[in-house]
């Protein structure tokens, strides 16, 4: 038997190969990232759209070298820890200040634009999977959405395409939502309360909602942020019944493996979510662990890019654009039309 010295010694040989062999590729993903945040910041770019078209742009570097066990890495664990640290920034207690009809609205929204999407994708030309990954994306928080739904769908060859073409759809949208729904809401003559349950129920990233939001006032974007991780506070009940739901109807994927019944970063998310709902988190560490999910998820963007062929998913079609459109506007009016009812 090995003495507990070797045991010690090979367990950490073992793990200086693993990060030797892993750092290569997110160093060069984690530079893409840094250099989409720089753009963003200068030019006034969604940090996200930034990082996906400079990874799309370096795809070669996720198909061969010393840089492909990495960008791997980043672009499935290292995104699944960016989606379990958005726990932290969920707070319920400070969310059910929304009151009862407003939580209704918010939660009715999100459920009937996913039975949306699953209802009209076949008439564009799609099945189930995709439908669910747009929708879901579309009613909840756009690009990390996009990313944990992914997770627990079965795999095929298409898989990665069908992903990638889901996070810049709802990443362009909701930048071109960002700019068009604040004119919208001024031409509608909207309170700024109104204004903000708007822009946070129906843009599908939160940073997007945050632009959107403080650019009418700042009660709009107080409150358009807190309607926002409303919906991102959703992601993990809708991941768990989804995921039930699906081991229960599907078969195997390729690789012989059913989904998770629920995923481990889930059960993350739920922990830090329930951890900051009862004040277990102290503020500076709350906000130090949002932004490091912040940058774990712009990383593992920047490297699902790195593994994407452009071809691919130019291949898509007409068909999915007009489906996550259509599927955005419902949204919207959905939303809209709540807003009109409770005022």
């Amino acid at each position: 038997m090995l003495a507990k010295t070797e045991i010690t010694s090979l367990i950490g040989a073992n793990v200086a190969h693993t990060i030797r062999t892993l750092f290569p590729g997110v160093l060069v993903a984690t530079t893409v990232a840094v250099t989409a945040k720089f753009l963003s910041e200068h030019y006034a770019t969604p940090a996200m759209l930034m990082a996906l078209l400079l990874g799309i742009a370096l795809s070669f570097l996720g198909e061969e070298g010393k840089t492909v066990p990495g960008i791997g890495f980043a672009a499935k664990s290292l995104l699944r820890l960016g989606v379990a640290l958005l726990g932290v920034r969920v707070s319920m207690t400070l969310m059910m200040g929304l009151g009862w009809d407003l939580i209704a609205l918010v939660v009715g929204g999100v459920l009937a634009t996913i039975a949306f999407g699953l209802l009209i994708a076949r008439f564009f030309g799609h099945k189930w999977r995709f439908a669910f990954l747009t929708a879901g994306s579309v009613a909840i928080c756009g690009a990390s959405a996009a990313m944990a739904i992914s997770a627990i769908l079965p795999k095929d060859d298409r898989s990665e395409e069908r992903l990638i073409f889901t996070v810049l759809g709802v990443t362009v949208l909701s930048t071109i939502a960002m700019i068009a729904y604040p004119i919208l809401v001024r031409m509608l003559g909207m309170s700024d309360v109104a204004g903000g349950v708007f822009l946070g129920g129906t843009i599908h990233d939160v940073a997007q909602v945050v632009g959107a939001g403080f650019s009418i006032s700042e009660q709009t974007g107080d409150t358009a942020t807190l309607v926002k991780l409303f919906r991102v506070a959703m992601l993990a009940p809708v991941v768990l019944v989804a995921s039930l739901i699906i081991r229960g109807v599907t078969d195997m994927d390729e690789a012989g493996k059913r989904p998770p019944i629920l995923p481990s970063f889930v059960v993350g998310f739920l922990v830090l979510a329930a951890a900051s709902s009862f004040g277990l988190i102290p503020p500076f560490i709350s906000d130090l662990l949002s932004q490091v999910s912040r940058w774990l998820l712009l990383i593992a963007i920047a490297a699902v890019g790195m593994k994407t062929n452009l071809k691919q998913i130019l291949s898509v079609g007409g068909a999915a654009i007009a489906l996550i459109v259509v599927e955005t506007l419902f949204i919207a009016g959905v939303i809209l039309a709540g807003i009109t009812f409770l005022t």
